[in-house]
């Protein structure tokens, strides 16, 4: 696209009009003493004369509105160029997907993927989500190990940018039963199963509304999938087949995510249900799984205080009994990492099972801050930055899904000024310092309030 000549049209402007007719006059009413200066004999004004403070101040303005038209025009026109050549990529990859060559798929279906947790894209893929929905659906039926679970991915970028409206709801219950045939195939790859096990629940997080069929269908799937490692009748664990941890682990955090959508009613139930299992559990021999579990009593435990403040977990004393000896797990048969790891988690499982204490976490980016202050908002956090990985703050800044899931309004709009006066980083240490000890008192005083109750 040929650049801009906006900046250089400067003398055309009515200010350059003003300047040749001053100097014409100039010159036809010049005098001896503006010859003799010499250097002002072109213009025939001489340092005295207010005359070219005029002309010297006109002259001035003008080459700075020309520099400003310049600049500005060239970073539109540079926006415009890449975004054009961004979406030219873009169609070149969707186009990849229908390619007769499994490498070259799985190519676009990864530069999609790269692409869609980077930066958002409402408008541009508004208008091709039917062909890419097609095309994606042809991958998760036809396609192999890697192309199915890449496929699977993509598709949860793409509900995640349409932005949970009309647009994904449609999209989803086209791919819903694709999701649910991979998932309850034993036959099929453990690697797929986890991804369609997660963009399930992701998928319908995003779509759905509450008491809706697909939520319902989509837990009772879920349940399906991880609650063959519950105990038998004995008491006892099954043996794990290879891979079915990591599967069952994908399948109770995706189910874990839309039990934060269930009303009160429901919830009681999957709470009697789920707790007791869930609590034997927690002897897995998969380090992962353990921690989901114990993630997963945690945010149960919270949903039903929240409901009933009285509420109380069946013989509180076993549990914490089994969660302080998780949380001061030394036995070295397990990796460094996977010890520490977990005894950082079963910490905070045992404080809030123990005090309803909830260690806060805050996620900056740009100018903002999302504060994580409880195990719903933790697992709802938790799922998107698995699928958007390091994309996860550009969305939060920009994408009004996120926004509106974390309660941070329209996304901002800041001009140079405002990102120039932006405060230091130990100016938002002192305010989010002095944020957090007031939310500590507040919450003392209700705690209190209980406490006085009871």
């Amino acid at each position: 696209m040929p650049r801009s000549k906006k900046g250089k049209r400067g003398s055309s402007k009515p200010g350059s009009l003003r300047q040749e007719v001053l100097q014409l006059q100039l010159s036809a009413k010049a005098s001896p003493k503006g010859v003799r200066n010499g250097v002002k004999g072109e213009s025939g004004a001489s340092d005295d004369d207010p005359t070219s403070d005029i002309l010297s101040h006109c002259s001035s303005a003008s080459e700075c509105t020309s520099v400003v038209e310049e600049a500005v025009g060239g970073e539109q026109v540079d926006e415009l160029t890449a975004q054009e050549e961004t979406e030219d990529k873009l169609k070149q990859c969707i186009d990849n997907l229908t390619d007769k060559s499994a490498k070259t798929r799985l190519a676009g279906l990864e530069s999609l993927r790269q692409a869609f947790s980077s930066r958002v894209l409402y408008d541009f893929l508004t208008e091709r989500r039917l062909t890419i929905s097609d095309c994606l659906e042809r991958s998760l039926k036809k396609g192999g190990v890697e192309e199915q679970a890449a496929a699977a991915t993509v598709f949860t970028l793409l509900c995640i940018q349409l932005g949970g409206g009309d647009e994904a709801e449609e999209g989803f219950k086209m791919l819903r039963p694709i999701f649910t045939a991979i998932l309850i195939d034993n036959s099929a790859s453990v690697s797929v199963r986890q991804s369609c096990a997660r963009a399930l629940g992701v998928c319908c997080y995003v779509s759905t509304s509450e008491e809706g069929e697909d939520l319902i269908k989509s837990l009772a799937l879920l349940e399906s999938v991880f609650m063959s490692s519950y105990p038998n009748r004995e008491g006892t664990l099954p043996t794990p087949k290879p891979g079915s941890p990591a599967l069952h682990n994908a399948a109770l955090q995706a189910w874990s995510l839309l039990v934060t959508l269930c009303p009160a009613s429901r919830l009681a139930v999957l709470l009697d249900l789920h707790l007791p299992k869930l609590q034997a559990c927690l002897q897995s021999s998969d380090v992962n799984y353990r921690i989901t579990v114990g993630e997963t009593i945690a945010l149960l435990v919270e949903l039903r205080r929240d409901i009933d403040e009285d509420f109380e977990v069946e013989d509180s004393e076993s549990m914490c009994e089994c969660l302080k000896s998780l949380a001061t797990d030394s036995n070295k048969h397990r990796a460094k990492n996977d010890r520490r790891k977990q005894r950082s988690v079963f910490r905070d499982v045992l404080h809030y099972i123990e005090s309803e204490d909830f260690t806060e976490e805050t996620i900056r980016f740009g100018v903002e801050s999302v504060y994580i202050d409880s195990w719903m908002r933790r697992r709802i956090y938790d799922a998107f930055k698995e699928i958007l990985e390091s994309g996860v703050r550009h969305h939060l800044q920009f994408n009004p899904l996120l926004r509106d899931i974390f309660g941070l309004g329209p996304p901002l709009i800041l001009d140079a000024a405002v990102k120039a006066n932006k405060i230091s980083r130990f100016e938002k240490h002192l305010f989010n310092s002095a944020a957090f000890k007031a939310r500590t008192k507040q919450r003392n005083k209700v705690r209190d309030k209980r406490a006085d109750v009871m």
